[in-house]
């Protein structure tokens, strides 16, 4: 497999320069305001991408409208940003409750005139065979990761028709590749990236001042894992290449400033989508083959106190997940994506980056692979 995997990265695969986000269309007479001067309401703010994208924003001067379900973390990291100097408020919710989500935006309006930036980052993941999750488990992830979207999305849109700003979602490499383990997971980004590119063109062809941007992460090393509900028998693990949950951060909030239709966020995620598109069957083989088992560790399963399917128990402040192997601390491809200067550059690094997985396939099946 490594070596049909360098074959196709000598073949050209169209791996950079599709993805160059700039400029796309839109109500251009509207610009978007400097981070220091904008109001920001954060869905899933209390781990992993989102509590690095606050505190990251907070120090960049942004006043923050902070939501998630968990009030201990929401009243610690809100008081820890205000007393550092910046300037949070926060709102327990679950962005599967319209109502309540509107009553979020409510606060924003409220306490800082409206908001510039919504981000809907919020979402959750169930790790077993499709057969083996039950329909509840299945519809409950849906509110989280799509309609959560969606309400966000709306209630946002909506409030922006006069004044104009951003709406950022987070969707996912599998919003374009499904992978076999997490099929609802996929499911849902699927239906998230449908969503934000239908309400892209509406807005746009209503000549809204609003720009909406899909955001789509590769594997990330946060508390991901433990707040799945797993149905595997065994601890679960993130496939290789891994980065770390600033690069997503930096994204974002590049995004918040510049128009950005979407855009990838490491290089390896680009790799997969690209040999999906140009090889769909050999993907599937390349699936079947390497990402089960991947995905599982030799650790049993025992009780995860962690698990937030439904509700939140995670209230320490987590960033990142403890991913064994290497976390890659940034993306050269998202860097080269993002600043036209270098965006040819993308192509390159991007074979790079299929050569790279498929690296780490053949020490995985050769049981030598250094990064677990």
């Amino acid at each position: 497999m490594y070596l049909n995997l360098q074959r196709i990265a000598a073949c050209g695969i169209s791996i950079g320069l599709q993805s160059v986000p700039f400029g796309y269309g839109g109500n251009m007479k509207f610009k978007q305001k400097p981070l220091e001067k904008q109001t920001i309401v954060l869905t899933g703010a209390t781990s992993g991408i989102g509590l690095v994208t606050a505190r990251m924003a907070a120090k960049k001067g942004a006043r923050l409208v902070l939501i998630a379900r968990n009030q201990t973390a929401l009243s610690d990291l809100t008081d820890e940003i205000n007393s550092n100097g910046g300037d949070a408020r926060f709102a327990v919710v679950d962005v599967a409750s319209e109502p309540d989500l509107r009553l979020a935006a409510g606060l924003a309006q409220e306490a800082y005139g409206g908001f510039d930036t919504w981000i809907n980052n919020a979402g959750v993941s169930i790790y077993g065979n499709l057969e083996d999750v039950p329909t509840e488990d299945s519809r409950r992830l849906f509110e989280t990761n799509f309609w959560g979207v969606v309400n966000g999305s709306l209630i946002a849109a909506k409030r922006l028709h006069e004044k104009g700003g951003t709406i950022i979602n987070l969707g996912s490499t599998l919003s374009d590749r499904a992978i076999p383990l997490q099929g609802m997971y996929c499911a849902s980004k699927h239906a998230v990236k449908g969503f934000t590119d239908a309400l892209r063109m509406e807005l746009e062809a209503s000549k809204a001042p609003i720009l909406l941007t899909l955001i789509k992460p590769a594997a990330i090393d946060t508390p991901y894992k433990q707040h799945a509900k797993n149905y595997l028998g065994v601890q679960p693990e993130n496939p290789p290449p891994v980065y770390a949950p600033e690069t997503v951060a930096e994204t974002i909030l590049f995004c918040a400033e510049n128009p950005v239709r979407d855009i990838f966020v490491g290089g390896g995620g680009k790799a997969l989508s690209a040999m999906g598109e140009k090889m769909p069957r050999l993907t599937d083989l390349v699936m079947e083959n390497t990402m089960i088992d991947i995905q599982k560790t030799d650790e049993p399963q025992t009780g995860n106190p962690l698990e937030g399917l439904y509700s939140s128990h995670d209230d320490e402040l987590n960033e990142r997940g403890g991913y064994d192997g290497h976390v890659a601390e940034s993306s050269l491809y998202t860097k080269a994506s993002l600043h036209p200067v270098a965006a040819g550059a993308a192509v390159a690094v991007g074979l790079g980056a299929l050569f790279a997985i498929g690296r780490g396939f053949k020490n995985f099946r050769d049981g030598n692979d250094t990064s677990h």
